[in-house]
């Protein structure tokens, strides 16, 4: 159902921010609530059309294709395929030559990632039985991964080392970064960054065709066994549509958060984290849920003030208008019931007792409890992976982690004993199913 008209619970002829409030009392907020949360209008026919043709002409034309939309894309003309690649002798440049802040920023927060990402390393296992039989599951890391680096709007140093750094926990064979130069132009932190990750090697391609030269691979760029990093709607279509061809972390969508708070939050800093994630672009989503409706008035009186401020005005404005809300509600447990059926991607809860309330939390990609946890510091530095689900998949899927760069191998050794003790089991169930060459494959070993 089309959304209700956008409305202000304490009207300021001032307001700057116009943004919809939505009220769970209301009769109509659960119809509001799911036209709020559909982003399939995000969905462009148009943009998968465009994106199929795009990976149809890398399979057949490989690399000639790929220079043809840098040129088209990126106004990047370059004479041959190889110039894509960037020298590892650049990495090292950007690393000497980054500001000393960045630098000392960058290593900080590789550090903190590494750290956070050691701690989800699994082990190999086995177990024997008694007849001399043998099972286990090995883990194993994946030979090659490829690396999308969003660089087009903005340069994200951040998401090479979030990419990056688990793959080398994870013990990845090689790292292949991939990342936009429009117009040639470099990045020295993203560069910096690469380098202090540990990446193998860069290619200056963007877009749809990146993905499609990681998937299928080109004369210059190689195949990989998975491609992990957000992207635009392009990149995040072909991750779609290549899948199955190559592994996939996720398909992201818009960027989003959800501020669940209490009277007992600072209105500033909540609607500064509503802006931090509204700024990423127009599409991103920014929800508040909160019982009070003085200090969701308090937070609107906030963001009024704080908006024109904003260097990025236009965007956050844009995005409040389109997709954000202010939701009202009649206490926290309601609001923790509407946060699990969002299932964002950042969930933010600033409410007293919020140790107890976390508890309550089954689906977010990450939850930031207390009034100091800015989603911000998850984005760069915290530890925890900043990839995360959009789009309600947290519901069923977890943030980027060193588990999505290894694979798990099931081993089975079965002595003579072994086999005819469990022989006869698998032959029955083989008949059951009418599987007659199975049933007769483990019968031999009841005869030796």
């Amino acid at each position: 159902m089309p959304l209700p008209p956008r409305q202000t619970l304490k009207p300021e002829k001032s307001a700057v921010v116009n943004i919809r409030q939505l009220d769970s009392a209301d009769e109509k907020f659960n119809a509001e609530l799911t036209a709020l949360l559909d982003r399939s209008a995000d969905f462009d026919p148009a943009i998968e059309k465009a994106v199929r043709n795009i990976i149809q002409r890398i399979r057949e034309d490989g690399d000639t294709a790929l220079l043809d939309y840098t040129r088209e894309f990126d106004q990047l003309d370059v004479p041959s395929a190889t110039k894509l690649e960037m020298p590892m002798a650049r990495l090292q440049q950007a690393l000497d030559s980054v500001e000393t802040t960045t630098l000392d920023a960058l290593q900080t927060a590789a550090v903190r990632i590494r750290h956070f990402h050691e701690k989800q390393l699994d082990q190999s296992w086995e177990y024997n039985e008694a007849d001399g039989n043998r099972f286990g599951q090995r883990l194993m890391p994946l030979d090659k991964v490829g690396l999308y680096v969003p660089g087009g709007k903005a340069a994200y140093p951040s998401s090479v080392l979030m990419t990056a750094i688990p793959a080398k926990v994870a013990s990845v064979g090689e790292l292949v970064m991939v990342v936009p130069t429009p117009r040639g132009v470099v990045n020295k932190a993203v560069l910096a960054a690469a380098a202090i990750a540990g990446v193998d090697r860069v290619f200056t391609i963007g877009g749809a065709q990146a993905i499609a030269a990681l998937a299928y691979g080109t004369s210059t760029i190689p195949r990989v066994d998975k491609i992990v990093g957000p992207g635009n709607a392009y990149v995040a279509t072909a991750k779609r549509l290549v899948f199955g061809q190559v592994g996939i972390d996720m398909i992201a969508g818009p960027s989003e958060v959800v501020v669940l708070c209490d009277n007992s939050a600072d209105p500033h800093w909540v609607a500064m984290d509503l802006f931090a994630q509204a700024e990423h672009d127009e599409s991103a989503q920014s929800i508040l849920i909160c019982p009070d409706a003085e200090f969701i008035a308090q937070v609107q009186k906030a963001m009024n003030e704080l908006l024109p401020q904003m260097e990025r005005q236009s965007v956050i404005e844009a995005s409040l208008i389109q997709h954000g809300a202010l939701i009202k509600v009649a206490d926290v447990d309601e609001a923790v019931d509407i946060a699990n059926r969002i299932a964002p991607e950042h969930l933010e809860l600033v409410v007293e007792n919020g140790e107890r309330v976390a508890k309550k939390i089954r689906h977010a990609g990450a939850l930031f409890i207390g009034q100091y946890s800015a989603e911000s510091l998850g984005d760069y530095c915290a530890g925890p992976n900043h990839v995360l689900p959009t789009s309600g998949t947290a519901r069923f899927s977890s943030p980027l982690g060193v588990y999505d760069l290894q694979k798990r191998m099931s081993v089975i050794q079965c002595s003579r004993q072994g086999a005819a003790n469990i022989a006869g089991v698998a032959s029955t169930l083989a008949y059951e199913e009418g599987l007659t060459a199975h049933a007769r494959s483990a019968e031999y070993r009841l005869k030796n």
